[in-house]
């Protein structure tokens, strides 16, 4: 089958189906997080045990990798002074574009942003007390469904970030059906968390503790971390039929440069924590292709580095991938970075080819999602199998319910 017949023949989302009763949601995660139980698929078969023990299934001298992204309080509420609410959830940075200096800015910022009750917040600012100051927001371009927004505040002493973590709110999943509880600030972040920038978790790190962690490197299994920066896409439903046809939604990702070293010594032993690592990994391989098509003369022309949602089925790229992330290093050298920034738009899905990733770590995902396609892919169709188990053995699924460890088929 030709790139080509790959990408057009038609991905039915009705096949990604099952009965998710909701009773089977988890609203609120255990209290001991690596307690939660662990399905084990391997060949094939289908086995289970805790968390806690999830290096019994990592092969010593593995590199796990997980994502170390931090969610903000990406949700504000401001009132008109005729009391109308209005709804503004942070997605991502418009100016300044890069996260760290939007989150860092005390002199304001411009972010894409969902509003609620969008039709009566006209040109007008709306405020919000935030303790001894104010902060103010204009919705200045329509984007689509959302809006550039622009907050400003009247105290430079103040972060943007700061502000959020005084006036905003964690956007928990809204399949949860709840409202935000103070518990959920500390047990929707993982353990690990450190770079703040999304509005959704990276759930599969959700099960790690400072044990499981130790445990991993008594046993010879090392880790590294990336960065993706979850955006509310996550949650987007396939509304068409026919997957090929759904939008997959653009993410930020800062790989460093002793991690693609670190990837390229130990490759056929990767591990991702999580499809969001899933997916920055499995960008690497398209990004050094592209790097290696450029001439190095014009490396520092290179200002917008993006992978496409079907670039990996619409050519065929001939480096290995060893090659292809030697590429990245060698760009990064001679540009003077430590690390790669990119963006990725990538769908992975049946008859996606695998480049980086060995074993997947990873939660229960909604039915017909992208992520469940993305599942599908890493174990060759045998998705069915997995999640027939997970539901006849009690297994409790999406963000706070219980985890799996999946071999490439």
């Amino acid at each position: 089958m030709t790139n080509d017949q790959m990408v057009n023949k038609p991905l039915y989302i009705a096949d990604y189906n099952y009965p998710l009763p909701d009773e089977r949601i988890a609203k609120y995660p255990l209290a001991e997080r690596d307690h939660s139980k662990l399905l084990v698929y391997r060949d094939g078969n289908v086995s289970e045990d805790l968390f806690y023990n999830v290096g019994d299934y990592i092969a010593p001298h593995s590199l796990l990798i997980y994502n170390n992204t931090r969610v903000i309080q990406a949700r504000l509420e401001f009132h008109k002074p005729t009391g109308a609410r209005i709804e503004v959830f942070c997605l991502e940075p418009l100016e300044p574009h890069d996260y760290q200096l939007s989150l860092s800015s005390t002199a304001g910022c411009v972010w894409k942003c969902m509003v609620g009750n969008a039709k009566k917040w006209h040109d007008e600012a709306v405020e919000l007390k935030v303790g001894a100051y104010t902060l103010r927001a204009y919705k200045e371009q329509t984007m689509g469904n959302t809006f550039a927004v622009r907050f400003e505040w009247d105290d430079n002493r103040v972060s943007f970030a700061e502000i959020l973590d005084a006036a905003g709110e964690l956007p928990i999943p809204p399949y949860l059906n709840r409202k935000t509880e103070e518990s959920d600030k500390t047990t929707y972040q993982t353990v690990y968390s450190r770079i703040k920038g999304s509005v959704a978790a990276p759930t599969a790190g959700l099960h790690f503790t400072e044990k499981v962690l130790n445990d991993l490197r008594n046993r010879g299994i090392e880790t590294d971390e990336v960065t993706l920066h979850v955006g509310a896409g996550t949650f987007l439903p396939v509304k068409t039929a026919d997957a090929n046809e759904h939008t997959m939604h653009t993410e930020i990702i800062a790989v460093p440069k002793a991690a693609i070293g670190h990837i390229i010594a130990k490759l056929g032993k990767i591990v991702a924590v999580g499809t969001t690592s899933m997916r920055t990994l499995e960008s690497l391989y398209f990004i050094g292709c592209q790097l290696r098509n450029t001439d190095q003369s014009e490396y520092r022309h290179v200002d917008n580095i993006h992978v496409s949602q079907f670039e990996p089925y619409e050519k065929e790229y001939p480096l290995s991938t060893q090659e292809a992330l030697t590429a990245i290093l060698d760009y990064l050298e001679a540009t003077g970075q430590t690390t790669l920034h990119a963006d990725t738009q990538i769908m992975i899905k049946p008859r996606y080819t695998f480049h980086v990733v060995d074993q997947l770590i990873t939660n229960f995902h909604q039915p017909q999602s992208t992520l469940l396609l993305l599942v599908s892919a890493f174990v060759g169709g045998d998705w069915h199998t997995i999640y027939d188990y997970a539901l006849s053995h009690d297994f409790r699924f999406l963000s706070y319910g219980d985890s799996s460890i999946l071999n490439r088929k």
